[in-house]
Order: structure tokens, then sequence, then C-alpha cells
């Protein structure tokens, strides 16, 4: 296996998670980054499992001593990649894969021009909208700032090396394994 970083973005309902945990469930010695966050965890949630959850005051730390590979503000909360555990795996041979936002991948392009960057899409934009008001994590306003944030994502799609479309979970799964090996 060739040891690459594979950056796996998109719309926020999109599927990310779910696609990226069958990808991972084939590929067990890819390593996912955990990012760290602002936001207060949702139910179910768990620090250093879903993300690191951190204070504004230790983000703004992180970014005075350039300890971020990318990061991204969404809805007022900030989200980033910590550089040196993706530094450590890749220089380790073990495969990384980030889950991050446009904004992040694009920046994750510049720092590290030998990323894979894939994009994964919805099969169309109302099963964006149904999956994220199906959720029920956010609030209308928060859904309705999400589908807006969704479709500027979605115009960037030519950006990225591959694009994915999330029709099917398993499939869509076997294409980003594709990617990693």
């Amino acid at each position: 296996m060739t040891t690459q970083l594979v950056v796996l973005s998109g719309p926020s309902g999109v599927g990310k998670s779910s696609v990226v945990q069958a990808a991972l469930a084939q590929l067990p010695q890819t390593w996912l980054s955990v990012s760290v966050t602002t936001r207060a965890p949702r139910p179910g949630e768990v620090h250093g499992v879903n993300y690191l959850y951190i204070s504004n005051a230790e983000f703004d730390q992180m970014l005075a001593s350039d300890e971020l590979l990318e990061w991204a503000e969404f809805a007022g909360n900030r989200y980033g990649t910590p550089r040196q555990p993706v530094l450590e795996r890749l220089s380790s041979d073990i495969p990384v894969l980030l889950e991050i936002e446009v904004q992040g991948a694009k920046q994750v392009r510049k720092n590290m021009p030998e990323a894979v960057l894939v994009f994964l899409v919805p099969p169309s934009w109302q099963d964006l909208e149904s999956r994220l008001e199906g959720r029920g994590t956010e609030t209308p306003e928060q859904v309705a700032l999400r589908l807006e944030k969704a479709q500027d994502e979605l115009d960037s799609a030519d950006f990225f090396d591959y694009v994915i479309t999330n029709d099917d979970v398993a499939r869509a799964a076997d294409e980003l394994v594709s990617f990693l090996k």
C-alpha cells in the first residue's frame, strides 16, 4: 500500500461519517484524524472519538503555534486538524484519512499538494435536505444555514481530484477505499 493522505469533504448531511466508517471497516490500518472543535458535543458524541472538544483560548493557542494543518469556522464554531499526528502517521507509513470541510480541504491542498482530495455529493438536492432535516440535531435555522453553505460547497466540487455520489454507502465506501489503497 502506498501511504498517502486522503481528504474526504462534502456538504453537511451528505453522509461523510457513514462512508468513512464503512471504508475504515475495510481498511482498519488507515488512521482517521480526529479534529479539534470549539463547539459543544452533541448527545452521544465522545471527546477523542468524534472530536477533541477545546476552548476558544486553546484553539487560539493552536493557531498561534501553527499546530493546525487546516482550520475553518462555521456557525460560530471553529474546527481544525492537528498537524503533528497527521505527519507522525504518514512518516510511519500509515495511511491517513481526513473528514473535513471544503474550506479546510483547500488549505490542505496548499499545505500538502500530494494529498488526494475526494468530494462526496448527494444523489439529489432533495436527498440532502431530507437528510439534514431528518437528523434532528439542529434547529431549523441551523439547517437553513447548512443548506445555504451546502450550495456553495457543491459549486466547488471541480476543485477536488475525485467526486463520489453517495447514493449507496457501501458503494461510495468502496470508491473511497480505492483511493486509500
